[in-house]
């Protein structure tokens, strides 16, 4: 299979049903098909050849669904880029993976000119925007306008339909590679667990369009048939206001645009009933955001997505039916369709339930490997299972508990303390909207639990009062020694919060570090 193959059967099946929905534009699966396919000569117009990359940096846009189709289309392999990076590490990145061919919309042509600068390969800028094309630059329409249809390019199976690159929330950003199987094994393993795609529905792309998770959720839809609906990028009020006027069903969001907008005042009004399926993931959700968002969204069922990108991205899946059950919500669900999981030792054995080790998995769904990055490919793959790189346990039934990334692991005057938990109690208390916890240098300790804590809009909650709180639920010596009050917590364009940055200002006068 591959991934083109669902546009040739929506637009067999479905050719009038809308397939994208961006603003007031609406474009039906027969337009797509011709958009794309007329692209895809205009990308091969400019040298784009069987298993060339093409970049894409882009707030969320019809013209970036037209993109994901096209690029295999004309035979490439599409290179999304992170739209928080800086210039130079946009440069990197291209140059890493060799990209001629780079795709810009108006947010991002102030940066082309440093982004050239840094990256010689780049041949070719094509503009996305509605505007003038500016200097320098070829036309996104004017190549769908200026070129007849070409044949699709039939890549698919094992050929790489993607580089993805990484965060760098655990260190130097890595390109994954995926392929046409990766994709969509991982996708109708989702799809096959029937809790997140509603077939027929519509899907808001409110999460970054670059990133795999809203990716997934692309290839998942256009799996099952339905339409995409399209905002530049999450707002509380943006995201409430495209699911009231376009009747949306599913959504992906990460637990801070959760906490966001249910807890926003501005989309309080907002007519969210016909949404039926929200998937959640990325970064730990506390409970007491979750049973926010279950009382303002009532007719929502919720699934946890648990993953990585190099899962292209999922391996776990905790679906509606478990969010009914106490102990369960804290879990990241079983291993999905498509996934096989377990948790091992570091010698890469298999540990009893209830042991933490170390998350891994293995199936269809597992990467090509790193891209020029054969040694860190071995490492990451050995024995066939991909090392999540993720502290866990299995229960008696396989339900996985993700307890923390294994670095992140806070080691206290000798004790072992997951950072997740202590932020799960310090965000029951009400004067807390989001939180933060890393381990930084202490002479007695050698770590001590530091937390770093946005107080609801009007709270001061003190240091001591949030340790008190915290020792109400959890042991004691898991409660921070330190607590800070910030306006904000550093989050990355996939909406995790980057504990590296916490960390680095604590750690970078230390004689060793753990970011």
């Amino acid at each position: 299979m591959e991934i083109t193959q669902a546009l040739h059967r929506a637009a067999q099946q479905t050719p009038e049903q809308p397939a994208t929905i961006a603003g007031d534009r609406v474009r039906t699966w027969s337009e797509c098909r011709d958009r794309v396919a007329r692209l895809a000569a205009g990308l091969q117009g400019l040298g784009v050849g069987p298993g060339d990359r093409v970049a894409m940096l882009s707030l969320n846009s019809d013209r970036f669904h037209e993109y994901l189709f096209a690029v295999p289309w004309a035979g490439g392999v599409v290179t999304p880029v992170n739209i928080r990076w800086s210039p130079a590490e946009i440069a990197f990145s291209l140059e890493d993976a060799q990209v001629a061919v780079l795709v810009v919309d108006d947010a991002f042509v102030p940066a082309v000119a440093a982004i050239r600068d840094g990256a010689p390969v780049l041949r070719t800028v094509v503009y996305s925007g509605d505007g003038e094309v500016p200097e320098g630059m070829v036309g996104f329409e004017a190549l769908v306008a200026g070129h007849e249809p070409v044949p699709d390019a039939r890549r698919g199976g094992a050929d790489p339909y993607g580089i993805y690159y990484t965060g760098g929330t655990t260190g130097t950003p890595k390109g994954v590679v995926l392929s046409h199987a990766n994709l969509l094994a991982s996708a109708l393993g989702s799809a096959a667990s029937g809790a997140f795609t509603e077939p027929g529905g519509r899907y808001l792309h409110a999460a970054p369009m670059f990133h795999l998770a809203d990716g997934a959720a692309w290839v998942a839809r256009n799996v099952v048939g339905g339409t995409h609906v399209i905002v530049p990028m999450f707002t509380p009020t943006g995201v409430a206001e495209a699911i009231a006027r376009h009747e949306v069903t599913d959504v992906l969001l990460v637990p801070t645009m959760i906490q966001m907008l249910v807890d926003s005042p501005e989309a309080a009004d907002a007519d969210l009933t016909s949404l039926r399926h929200l998937l959640y993931g990325a970064s730990p959700i506390s409970e007491a955001v979750l049973e926010r968002a279950a009382k303002r969204l009532p007719a929502a069922e919720f699934t946890q997505a648990y993953g990585m990108t190099e899962l292209s991205p999922v391996a776990t899946l905790l679906l509606p039916a478990d969010h009914g059950v106490d102990r369960l919500r804290r879990s990241a669900g079983r291993a999905a369709p498509h996934s096989e999981v377990r948790i091992v030792d570091e010698d890469d054995v298999e540990v009893p339930h209830g042991t933490v080790g170390e998350i891994v998995s293995r199936g269809p769904h597992v990467m090509l490997g790193y891209w020029n990055r054969p040694e860190e490919t071995a490492t990451a793959l050995r024995g066939g299972w991909m090392h999540t790189g993720d502290g866990g346990r299995m229960d008696d039934e396989g339900y996985v508990y993700v307890v923390d990334r294994i670095k992140d692991m806070i080691v206290s005057g000798g004790e072992n303390v997951y950072s997740v938990e202590v932020e799960n109690a310090l965000a029951k208390h009400p004067d807390v909207a989001s939180c933060a916890v890393i381990g930084v240098p202490d002479e007695e300790w050698g770590e001590r639990v530091h937390a770093v804590v946005v107080p609801v809009a009007g709270a001061a909650p003190t240091g001591e009062e949030l340790r008190e709180h915290v020792k109400g639920l959890i042991a004691n010596y898991k409660a921070p020694r330190t607590v800070e009050l910030r306006d904000a917590l550093p989050i990355s364009g996939a909406g995790k919060i980057l504990k590296r940055d916490l960390r680095a200002e604590h750690w970078s006068a230390a004689d060793r570090g753990v970011s």
